[in-house]
């Protein structure tokens, strides 16, 4: 079994997805992945189960978002994940997890793996660090929202992910952004 060769087709077919349908915002996409190797190696857990479920959480946010069923997601991601591995043969316990991370970078379904719990809490950094959220204000300005519009989204997802994240340090670390943030977006 080749990890690698599983993780090289994992980003490949995801950023095949945010050129098709420019989302995620690819600038968030990197910040989620090195956010999720630098908990992964901290916290001393499979970091390649990590790149997978941050590579893959939001794998069909863009089909989802073109399609007007952003609450279907987590589903599809997972999904399309389990037919993009299948030809890797990876071992179940690797795909449980990855399964596990893309269900859980929400928070909305258990975390049954500490590789779910950092994929969740490394999402979070997304729109909790300026460069994340600029990024994103950036891609929504795309749409078809004003600046009140988009400027309400962006507070609601700086606050969704703040209750999101769950490990100390992450908290630690984004408590000064997320205080910035909250008051750049409701001054």
């Amino acid at each position: 079994m080749d990890l690698s060769t599983a993780i090289n087709a994992a980003q490949t077919a995801a950023l095949a997805e945010i050129k098709k349908y420019d989302a995620p915002n690819p600038i968030q996409f990197e910040i989620a992945n090195a956010q999720g190797q630098k908990l992964a190696e901290q916290l001393k857990i499979d970091k390649h189960v990590v790149m997978l479920g941050t590579t893959l959480m939001d794998f069909k946010i863009g089909q989802a978002l073109s399609e007007n069923r952003l609450k279907d997601h987590i589903e599809m991601s997972k999904d399309a994940a389990a037919d993009l591995l299948k030809p890797f043969k990876l071992p179940s316990e690797i795909t449980d997890k990855v399964v596990n991370c893309i269900l859980g970078h929400h928070k909305t379904h258990s975390w049954a793996f500490p590789e779910a719990e950092v994929c969740a809490n490394a999402d979070c950094y997304r729109f909790l660090t300026p460069r994340g959220l600029i990024s994103f204000l950036i891609q929504i300005g795309k749409r078809e929202m004003s600046v009140d519009e988009s400027i309400a989204y962006a507070r609601s997802k700086v606050e969704e992910k703040w209750n999101i994240l769950s490990l100390d340090r992450c908290r630690k670390e984004l408590e000064p952004n997320y205080k910035f943030l909250k008051q750049l977006l409701t001054s």
